[in-house]
């Protein structure tokens, strides 16, 4: 036989069999893939870990030192416990049973279950899809935990912002802690969990309902509640440290690349966007800021640079995954314009002591960011076609926050109250300083022990004489 019959025999004695391999092959490698187990993506884990870094730098110091800076020296130990305390309580609760609630497959419409109490059913191999590739990435889920954990830790610090100076550090650690649970946890799990804003298909890309809005609008019940601050309109109560408020604010403005880029969940392209987007909001509302405040006042000045910063950093917050970077300066130009008139007319029009601008700052600038999200949006939300289809599911999911979370925080004060009786310091303790009277500490031991007395450290300047009138009294959050 020649070698090509030979070869011609056997092409047509394999073609059968091949015919009935490749297929069964191809199957069987389609199977060996399915049970392979989902690994995690070396740069995304690397990326969230970094992220998550830098959104706890938010709190503590960023936010500690914002807040800090703003208050009278003889407050501003108690800002800085009070932060510290929300990181360890806060973090606590996370693990033990607020990720659960906020993240557990299963649950209904408003709240997750109970199946990852005390993280249940996580170990080293459980990882969680990032949806922010193509093909979809996972990062592991112990960091998403602890991602997620530093955004609830911040959300009820936020709050301090409308009652620091004379609410009780116990009456504090209580509240946050309920809050988190009743409030946060909920919202997070209708957001992000698979709840009803969520197939609704909402934007939240890292948090202007969940963190911004929820936080603010509580600040608002809480000061109304607590009552004002005594000698509120009377007295000076200028910040007693500019620059660790505005150190504190360059802080928050750096970590704001975790809380927004972080939340990608991915070293990718939206990744990116998201950098992008909230540096640029950040800098058009310092910007347009300046010049408003130029015009209203005559002359720019340093703490409005850092509210201004802070509010188009929360604005952008829920839309910078979603908008492009004009959409991002259309943002940050809204923003500052509307937290400018909320600090400087609509708090002194109702005489209400939101004495950081919680409310000014984060509830409103986090509605703006909401609404902004569906005005400017380049990619909608799962089933939406048109930007006027996404306004009208902002819009829904802005009014639900900003009722519930506010009633939600009513509920807990007025039950508080009847545990604490009151839930501010006593008088002489308000005027001693919180400090001394909750902690028995002191931030500047020199002067006579004037810093704790909470008298001026020299001469009262223009500044102090400017922030002790209430029409134009704005201290932001």
């Amino acid at each position: 036989m020649t070698p090509r019959f030979v070869h011609d025999l056997a092409r047509r004695s394999l073609r059968p069999l091949l015919g009935f391999m490749v297929p069964l092959l191809a199957a069987s490698a389609a199977l060996a893939e399915e049970a392979a187990p989902a690994v995690a993506d070396p740069a995304d884990t690397a990326w969230v870990l970094a992220a998550s870094g830098l959104v706890l730098m938010m709190t503590l110091p960023g936010l500690a030192l914002f807040y800090g800076g703003l208050v009278r020296a003889k407050n501003v130990l108690n800002v800085f416990m009070q932060c510290f305390i929300a990181a360890g309580a806060i973090g606590l609760l996370w693990v033990l049973i607020g990720y659960s609630l906020a993240f557990s497959s299963g649950g209904g419409s408003f709240i997750g279950n109970f199946a990852k109490v005390g993280l249940a059913g996580i170990d080293l191999t459980s990882v969680i899809p990032n949806y922010g590739t193509e093909p979809v990435r996972n990062i592991p889920e112990y960091i998403f935990v602890v991602f997620q954990g530093m955004f609830a830790i911040i959300t009820p610090a936020l709050i301090l912002g409308a009652v620091v100076e004379r609410m009780k550090f116990s009456a504090f650690l209580a509240f946050i802690s309920v809050w988190l649970l009743v409030v946060y946890c909920p919202l997070a799990y209708m957001v992000w969990g698979g709840g009803w804003i969520f197939k609704a298909g909402a934007i939240d890309f890292a948090g202007g309902l969940v963190v911004h809005m929820s936080s603010g609008f509580s600040a608002l019940v809480a000061a109304l509640l607590i009552g004002k601050r005594r000698g509120f309109g009377k007295e000076s109560m200028a910040p007693h440290s500019l620059p660790l408020c505005l150190i504190g604010a360059g802080m928050l403005w750096a970590g704001w690349f975790g809380f927004n880029a972080g939340s990608a969940l991915s070293a990718s392209p939206l990744a990116t966007l998201a950098f992008l987007n909230t540096t640029t909001a950040a800098s058009t509302a310092v910007f347009a800021w300046a010049a408003i405040e130029w015009l209203h006042r005559g002359k720019p000045t340093a703490l409005g640079a850092a509210t201004a910063a802070v509010a188009g950093l929360v604005a952008i917050t829920p839309a910078c995954g979603n908008v492009s970077p004009m959409g991002a300066i259309a943002v940050g130009v809204g923003v500052a314009i509307i937290c400018y008139a909320a600090v400087t007319f609509l708090k002194p029009a109702f005489g209400y002591d939101d004495s950081l601008d919680a409310f000014g700052v984060h509830g409103l600038g986090g509605a703006w960011g909401a609404l902004a999200s569906g005005l400017f949006a380049t990619t909608f939300g799962s089933g939406i076609e048109s930007n006027a289809q996404q306004v009208m599911v902002q819009l829904k999911s802005i009014g639900f926050t900003m009722v519930y979370a506010p009633a939600a925080t009513f509920v807990i004060l007025m039950a508080m109250r009847s545990v604490f009786g009151s839930l501010r310091v006593s008088d002489e303790a308000e005027f001693e300083g919180l400090d001394v009277s909750e902690h028995s500490e002191s931030a500047y031991a020199f002067g006579g022990g004037g810093a704790t007395m909470g008298s001026s450290l020299g001469t009262p300047s223009v500044a102090a004489e400017h922030f002790a009138a209430p029409a134009v009294h704005h201290k932001p959050a």
